[in-house]
C-alpha cells in the first residue's frame, strides 16, 4: 500500500548528498539557493510530497551512477543508472533529486524580474504514470491572493474551502462549488512570495479553510515559479503585472458613464419585447434617467433577432412595418446578448448538420473514421452544442452572424454569455491539446476582440490585455459573500489579475428567483457600484424603494459620471503603461502592516480615493482603515482630515451617506 512521504521535508540526503560532491564555489552557490527555498517553505511551502516510499534512497547521485542507502539492511550500494535514465545534476544554477522510480524535483535560480526579487524555478516530474504530485502552501500567518474566482468570495481567499478540481473557469449556476469565471495561474502572498504556475500545465486546486491551497497533479510534471519580494506590493509590481501582455487595449471607456438597464419584461413575442422597450424607455425618460444602455438578454435578442430575419424576407417583395428600428428607444443605446451555444432542436444547428459543417461545433472525433459527432452539453436548461473555437471557418461564420446581427439591430454593445467552462472536462473526457484547460475562454476572447472594443464577454483567462469589459457573474440578492458582502472582495480580485474593466452583477443582485425586496440592501449595494466601473439595474428604483430611494440613485450616477469615470480614466493610462491595478487593496499604500492584509470592504480607486461602504445591514457606522503611514485623508462628506496608518472606530454612515476620503 503507498505511504504518503511525510508532509514538510524533503529528506535530509536531498541537501547533504550536494554539498559532500560540489567543490568550493558551488557549495556556496548552491547554499545560497538552499537557504533561499528553506526561507520561501517556510512562509509558504508545507509539504512537497511524491506517494510511495521506496526501500532504497539515493545518498550521492552523478551522471551515470551513485550511491545507494538500503533501509533495511542498513548498507551502502553502488549502482550504475540504467542505460538511458538521465542523470540527476547539481551546477552554480540547478539543485536536482530524486526519489527512486517515484518523482525527480528540479530546483533552477531564474532571472529576476526586477532588482530585489528572487526567483526560483520549480518542476517535478513523475518517474510512474500513477505517482501523484501536490504542492501544499501554508494559509498560517499569511495571507493569500488571487487564482481563481469563487462563488462566496473573500479577500483574501484563506477562509475559502474547495475539494481538489481542475483548474479552469466555470459557470457557478452548473458548479456552485466549482471554480469562477475570472482566474489566472498566480498566487500572491501577504510576506510577498508570488506563485506562477506555468502556462500550459494542467493542473487541480483545493483549498483548505485557513490551512493551505494545493496544487497537483496526476502522472504529468508539475511546474511553477516561485518568486520573493520585500513585501506584497512590491511583489505584485514586479510579479503579477506580467500576467497582462505589454500590448493591452482599452474597451470603449464610453461605456463607464452609461449605466446599464436591463430589460426584464415581456418576452414572447418581437410585438411584446417592442412595446416592453418603449415602456421602459417612456419610465426611464420621466425620471430623468434617459442616458444609457438597454441590454436585451439572450432570449429577447434571439426573438428580435428571428422576427428581424422575417422582416427582411418580407422587405425583399414588399415593406413590412415589424422590422426593428432603434429610434423606438432613443437616446438610449441598445446591447444585444449572444453565446457560443446552440440548441440542438434549433434550425440554426439542424441547417449546419444538412450543410456538413458539424465541425462547427465542439465535437467527438470517431474512432473507425466516419462523421464527427457534436459533443452536447446543457445551456440554460437546453440540450445545446458548443462552437468550435478552433475552427477557423466556424469563428468566421459566428463572427459574420454577430457583426449582422448587431448592424440590422442597431446594437451598440454585444456581450457574450457562456464563455467559461471546459465541455470535455465537465462530461468527464480529456479535451484536446489544443482546447486544454482554459484555451476555449483565451481562443473566443481572442476571435470576440475582432469585433471592435464595445464587446463584452463573460469570462476571462490570459485574456486581460484585450479591449474587452468583463461582465461578472450574477449574485445573490442577500447580505453574504455571494451577496452584497462579496461585491468588493470580487472587485479587488478580478483588478489584480488585469481585469480592470469589469461589470458588477445589477444593483440589488439579479440570480435567477432572487429580487430585491429590501431596499437598505439596494441602497447599500447602489453605493458600492456607484465607485466601480460601470453601474447596471435589473430592478430599476421606482419598482423596489421609497421616492427617495430614485433621487438617490441620479445622485450616485453623476457622482460616477463626474468623480469616478474621471479617475478610471487617469489610472487607465497607468495601468496602460505598467499594468498596476485600478481598483486597490488598502495594502498597496501599507504593504508591510498586517492589519490591511484582511481587509475586504475597503477599496482604493488608484492611489487617492478611498472607499469604505457599510456592508452590515442595519448598521450606521463602522470602523475604517486610513491606508499610508504619513499620508492624509479627507472625508469628502465632512472636510475633516485625518492621518493614514490609523484606524476610525465607530465612524458615522447613515444609509443616506457612504464613506469616501481623499488623499
Amino acid at each position: 500500500m503507498p505511504i504518503a512521504r511525510p508532509a514538510g521535508r524533503i529528506p535530509e540526503a536531498a541537501w547533504t548528498s550536494g554539498l559532500r560532491e560540489m567543490t568550493e564555489p558551488w557549495k556556496g552557490a548552491l547554499g545560497c539557493l538552499g537557504v533561499a527555498v528553506f526561507f520561501a517553505m517556510t512562509i509558504g511551502i508545507i509539504s512537497w510530497q511524491a506517494l510511495e516510499q521506496s526501500p532504497e534512497e539515493w545518498v550521492l547521485r552523478g551522471r551515470a551512477g551513485g550511491v545507494l542507502w538500503e533501509r533495511r539492511r542498513g548498507a551502502l550500494l553502488l549502482r550504475a543508472l540504467p542505460k538511458g535514465q538521465p542523470g540527476c545534476w547539481q551546477d552554480g544554477g540547478q539543485f536536482c533529486y530524486a526519489w527512486e522510480e517515484e518523482a525527480e524535483l528540479r530546483l533552477s535560480l531564474e532571472p529576476p524580474p526586477a532588482p530585489g526579487t528572487e526567483c526560483y524555478g520549480v518542476r517535478w516530474t513523475p518517474l510512474r504514470p500513477d505517482v501523484m504530485l501536490k504542492d501544499c502552501f501554508s494559509m498560517a500567518n499569511i495571507s493569500w491572493y488571487g487564482g481563481a474566482s469563487i462563488r462566496d468570495q473573500h479577500w483574501p481567499f484563506n477562509s475559502a474551502d474547495s475539494p481538489a478540481q481542475p483548474f479552469v473557469s466555470g459557470d457557478f449556476g452548473k458548479n456552485p462549488t466549482g471554480y469562477g469565471p475570472v482566474l489566472e495561474r498566480y498566487f500572491l502572498g501577504s510576506t510577498g512570495v508570488t506563485v506562477m504556475v506555468a502556462p500550459d500545465v494542467p493542473f487541480v486546486l483545493s483549498l483548505e479553510s485557513n490551512q493551505h491551497f494545493c496544487l497537483g497533479s496526476a502522472g504529468v510534471p508539475l511546474q511553477y515559479l516561485l518568486c520573493i519580494s520585500s513585501d506584497v506590493a512590491t511583489a505584485h509590481r514586479h510579479v503579477g503585472t506580467q500576467l497582462v501582455e505589454p500590448a493591452r487595449v482599452l474597451p470603449d471607456t464610453a461605456l463607464l458613464g452609461s449605466p446599464i438597464w436591463h430589460y426584464y419584461g415581456p418576452v414572447g413575442s418581437a410585438a411584446k419585447i417592442k412595446r416592453g422597450l418603449r415602456s421602459l424607455t417612456r419610465r426611464l425618460k420621466r425620471h430623468q434617467l434617459q442616458e444609457g444602455v438597454l441590454a436585451l438578454g439572450e432570449r429577447s435578442t434571439a426573438t428580435l433577432a428571428a422576427a428581424e430575419y422575417v422582416s427582411m424576407e418580407q422587405r425583399r417583395r414588399r415593406s413590412s412595418a415589424h422590422a426593428w428600428d432603434p429610434a423606438l428607444i432613443d437616446p438610449l443605446q441598445l446591447s444585444i446578448t449572444l453565446s457560443p451555444y446552440t440548441s440542438i432542436a434549433s434550425p440554426l444547428f439542424l441547417r449546419s448538420l444538412r450543410d456538413n459543417e458539424a465541425s462547427y461545433w465542439l465535437s467527438l472525433q470517431p474512432r473507425f473514421g466516419g462523421c464527427l459527432v457534436p459533443l452536447l452539453t446543457t445551456w440554460k436548461g437546453r440540450l445545446c452544442a458548443r462552437l468550435n473555437v478552433t475552427s477557423e471557418a466556424a469563428l468566421s461564420w459566428y463572427l459574420a452572424r454577430a457583426r449582422a446581427l448587431r448592424r440590422a439591430l442597431g446594437a451598440t454593445y454585444v456581450v457574450f454569455e457562456g464563455a467559461e467552462g471546459n465541455t470535455f472536462l465537465e462530461q468527464a473526457m480529456s479535451p484536446p491539446a489544443e482546447l486544454a484547460g482554459d484555451r476555449y475562454v483565451g481562443a473566443l476572447a481572442a476571435a470576440l476582440a475582432t469585433l471592435g472594443n464595445a464587446t463584452i464577454i463573460s469570462a476571462g483567462a490570459r485574456s486581460s490585455h484585450l479591449p474587452l469589459f468583463v461582465q461578472m457573474s450574477p449574485r445573490r440578492s442577500d447580505w453574504s459573500h455571494a451577496g452584497l458582502k462579496g461585491i468588493i472582495p470580487s472587485a479587488l480580485h478580478y483588478s489584480l489579475l488585469g481585469y480592470n474593466f469589469f461589470i458588477p452583477d445589477a444593483v440589488g443582485g439579479s440570480l435567477a428567483g432572487d429580487a430585491p425586496g429590501d431596499q437598505e440592501l439596494y441602497v447599500r449595494w447602489l453605493q458600492i457600484v456607484t465607485f466601480l466601473p460601470v453601474m447596471a439595474f435589473s430592478t430599476p428604483p421606482w419598482l423596489c424603494c421609497d421616492t427617495w430611494v430614485l433621487n438617490l440613485t441620479r445622485q450616485c450616477i453623476q457622482r460616477h459620471r463626474d468623480l469616478v469615470v474621471p479617475l478610471i480614466l487617469k489610472y487607465s493610462e497607468e495601468w496602460l503603461r505598467l499594468g498596476y491595478p485600478i481598483f486597490r487593496p488598502a495594502w498597496w499604500l501599507s504593504p508591510t502592516d498586517p492589519t490591511a492584509f484582511t481587509i475586504e470592504d475597503e477599496f482604493l480607486i488608484g492611489d487617492e480615493v478611498l472607499v469604505a461602504p457599510i456592508t452590515e445591514k442595519g448598521q450606521m457606522w463602522r470602523d475604517i482603515y486610513l491606508p499610508g503611514e504619513g499620508h492624509q485623508w479627507m472625508d469628502t462628506n465632512t472636510a475633516r482630515v485625518f492621518d493614514g496608518g490609523t484606524i476610525l472606530r465607530n465612524y458615522s454612515a447613515s444609509l443616506e451617506e457612504v464613506p469616501v476620503f481623499v488623499k
